[in-house]
């Protein structure tokens, strides 16, 4: 299972529509520069548009960044959930195609892997809620599956090792421009995978 890259955030990624394009724009300055540092006047501009038009697809900035951080936790765990449904009752399996996946969505979105991991606590309360909801449940998909290949190791431990598991094919916006992607794709598979199961 491929995940959508940061210019294919809806179904049709050859022709964005308006709202798309400018959803694209917000992650890209966002993870420049910070959602803080980006005003509704920059994302006009990034897209051919004045600031104020940005308000027929947007309440404003802060909806933005909602509907980027949660549709990025809900396809990751609908992601994790088809992986799981794909690979059966085997837990090796499950847990190649987890990290497959996250491999995938990490190399293909590295502005919204920045932006996930800097700009979560600038959400509104309730839409912080929500996508904390989202991301445990993710992560409890790979708890059970570590779990189920150590089966001496403790809950704790075992998402400890998710975590770290995360923090390293999520390096991707730091390291991936500097190799080629199936290069990079195959190091951090096989990285991640050893680290597994260390």
């Amino acid at each position: 299972m491929t995940a959508e890259p940061d210019s294919a955030l809806h179904a049709d990624a050859a022709h964005p529509s308006r709202r798309e394009q400018i959803l694209q724009a917000a992650a890209r300055l966002f993870a420049e520069r910070g959602s803080r540092s980006v005003g509704v006047d920059d994302i006009g501009a990034a897209v051919g548009v004045t600031g104020p038009a940005i308000y027929r697809h947007f309440a404003g900035k802060d909806a933005m960044l909602a509907e980027m951080l949660l549709r990025i936790s809900e396809r990751l765990l609908a992601g994790a959930e088809q992986v799981l449904a794909d690979a059966g009752d085997d837990p090796a399996a499950q847990l190649a195609g987890l990290i497959a996946f996250q491999v995938d969505f990490a190399l293909d979105n590295p502005a919204l892997i920045t932006v996930q991991d800097r700009d979560l606590g600038a959400l509104a309360e309730a839409d912080a809620r929500q996508v904390r909801r989202l991301q445990r449940r993710y992560v409890e998909h790979w708890v059970g599956v570590l779990a189920a290949l150590s089966p001496g190791s403790s809950t704790a431990d075992c998402r400890a090792r998710a975590h770290a598991l995360f923090g390293l094919i999520n390096s991707t916006p730091h390291s991936g421009g500097r190799l080629s992607r199936p290069v990079m794709q195959a190091r951090l598979t096989a990285m991640a995978l050893a680290a597994a199961t260390a």
